[in-house]
């Protein structure tokens, strides 16, 4: 069994940077051409940052889920990776809606959904595994954080 240990969070960083590729390779094009040309509030991040942030919260984030899902009885590790899998996708769609549709509006109902699914998560990975609901807090601040941009740029350009 524990020779599966590090193949399965292999397999869960994948699986998140794989997500990411996706919100990333729909974000570069608009970063250069429309995010510019929309208003944004004087506190949003310089775009450099934005990576940085990301590759951390994804291999902190893989590292959470990792670890809850090897504790689980089997049912229970199934469900995680169906939610967990629900959750990429949802990661995945904010950077589509937000930046290749150009819909801050939408963006913002689909991070709100986003961030009640990751909050729900952080209770339960704390509950399972207190570490993993540790590693799992920095990106629901981050989250709650994009969500407040999201809605800031959202009503500048309304």
């Amino acid at each position: 069994m524990k020779s599966a240990r590090y193949p399965a969070l292999a397999l869960f960083l994948v699986a998140t940077f794989a997500a990411g590729a996706i919100g990333s390779s729909v974000t570069i094009e608009s970063v250069r051409t429309w995010y510019p040309t929309i208003a944004k509030p004087a506190w949003n991040p310089p775009d450099w940052i934005f990576a940085p942030v990301w590759t951390t919260l994804y291999v902190v984030m893989a590292t959470a889920a990792w670890r809850v899902w090897r504790k689980a009885e089997p049912a229970a590790a199934r469900r995680l990776l169906v939610i967990y899998g629900v959750h990429l996708v949802l990661n995945a769609l904010w950077s589509v809606v937000f930046f290749a549709f150009h819909r801050p509006d939408l963006a913002l109902v689909e991070i709100l959904v986003l961030w009640s699914l990751l909050v729900t998560l952080l209770i339960r990975f704390w509950r399972a595994d207190r570490l993993a609901g540790v590693l799992w807090s920095p990106y629901v601040a981050w989250v709650t954080f994009a969500t407040g941009l999201n809605a800031t740029i959202w009503y500048l350009n309304w």
